[in-house]
């Protein structure tokens, strides 16, 4: 008998697996999952499947390959061909044409590709709670969408939520920002109209970040375009609901103040409009999980390979700088530039992602994908990027299936040499 004292909570019973989150993690995770045969419910805050290059508005893919190939593939690079086709083009293995993210493409491919595969969709719909047996096993969570309060019972659980909501509702250890708990600064995505460069000041950049005029633009993160994943709020706490409705506030002033600083500087502007801001922030790092083994810096420098790595990934160290006082008196001072170059990879080179890094301490029968899996603070900004979550996420659902299919719940029992061939077998590069 149920011990919940909240009244008029529903029951979603007979589900295998429970994917929270419809992110690019999330996404592949639950038609991986449903396409082995699972019954799949997938959750998801917003309208649609895609996350960050959806609702998010990213405009482009950052590590999808090597500078001579491409590394993600499986789902990842379904969606990439499929992407292609929906241009009227061919997929093609050239990485030089990849081609960029349009997210109207983005939302009908993914609607139709998880539907086709069976997987239960709901849109609109958050996770609040979870229920979990003091022996690590998570019974059910309980999700809030406008049928008000339900329970959901599965055997398995996957924490796509990029915040590792899951896990830390049910109790696993997770960390989050640097040893002070200061994170990188957020951004909110924006797309921008009748912006042109043509016989801009080489220096308007600069111009723009010491204009009072223009308060938000502290540094120059940011680039004069149509589609722009440009500007950086701080002392933004992606997991905390007040924190980030005060920064969509300030995200939409800041894109607002973009929009004014380039019809100020730029002769080719005077008509500039905003167009649209995204309705997700871009959150780059909240918390982590920390699994049965943590990705660390010495790995990424050492390219480290795996026995059990279930994805790789050859992206940049890619930390925002999260010193926000800092910045505040030196307005101008950082330089994004600076910050990556010293950790590019060489063409051909890349890194493994160990299975071990997706499953949470102290949860059997849950496992993580996307940028909350366990790694250091600065091996996470390497691998936060989408491509390689999309492979960590097909890479639970297989897991998650095959567990099933061994009527086992406990992602530990997984054998990661069997999980490795059904994925190659599907179509993933492991070398």
């Amino acid at each position: 008998m149920s011990t919940r004292k909240i009244s008029g909570i529903k029951e979603l019973n007979g589900y295998d697996i429970l994917v929270a989150g419809g992110g690019p993690s999330g996404f592949c995770a639950a038609v991986e999952a449903a396409r082995s045969g699972a019954k799949t419910l997938l959750v998801e805050a917003t309208g649609m499947l895609g996350g960050m290059a959806t609702a998010g508005l990213v405009p482009g893919w950052c590590g999808f390959h090597d500078g001579e190939k491409y590394i993600h593939r499986g789902l990842a690079r379904e969606i990439l061909d499929a992407l292609r086709v929906y241009e009227g083009k061919t997929p093609s293995d050239d990485i030089k044409n990849m081609g960029r993210i349009d997210p109207e493409a983005m939302k009908i491919i993914m609607d139709r590709i998880a539907t086709d595969c069976g997987v239960d969709l709901l849109f609109f719909t958050t996770m609040s709670g979870i229920e979990t047996a003091p022996d690590g096993m998570v019974k059910e969570a309980i999700i809030a969408n406008k049928d008000g309060l339900s329970a959901v019972s599965a055997k398995l659980f996957i924490d796509c939520t990029g915040d590792a909501d899951l896990c830390h509702f049910a109790g696993a250890k997770t960390v989050k920002g640097d040893k002070d708990g200061d994170m990188q600064p957020v951004s909110l995505c924006m797309v921008m109209g009748g912006v042109s460069t043509q016989d801009a000041p080489a220096n308007y950049k600069r111009s723009i970040i010491d204009d009072p005029e223009f308060p938000l633009i502290k540094d120059d993160f940011f680039s004069a375009g149509f589609r722009m994943n440009s500007g950086h709020l701080w002392g933004v706490d992606g997991a905390d609901a007040r924190s980030v409705t005060k920064a969509m506030i300030d995200g939409r002033l800041e894109a607002k103040q973009f929009r004014d600083a380039f019809r100020k500087y730029l002769p080719a502007s005077g008509n500039a409009e905003l167009i649209q801001t995204a309705s997700l922030l871009g959150v780059r790092e909240t918390r982590r999980i920390v699994g049965e083994y943590v990705l660390s810096v010495d790995d990424y420098y050492a390219r480290k390979r795996f026995k059990d790595e279930i994805s790789l990934n050859c992206f940049f160290i890619d930390i925002h700088p999260s010193w926000v006082n800092r910045l505040r008196e030196r307005k101008g001072e950082w330089t994004w530039k600076q910050e990556k170059e010293d950790s590019i990879y060489r063409k051909g080179e890349f890194h493994g992602i160990p299975y071990r890094c997706l499953l949470p301490q102290g949860l059997k029968n849950v496992i993580v994908a996307g940028r909350s899996v366990s790694a250091d603070r600065e091996t996470q900004s390497s691998i936060r990027v989408m491509p390689p979550c999309m492979t960590m996420g097909q890479a639970a659902g297989a897991a998650a299936a095959l567990l099933l299919q061994n009527g086992d719940d406990d992602f530990r029992k997984v054998d990661t040499d069997a999980l490795r061939e059904k994925l190659k077998a599907e179509g993933a590069f492991l070398p």
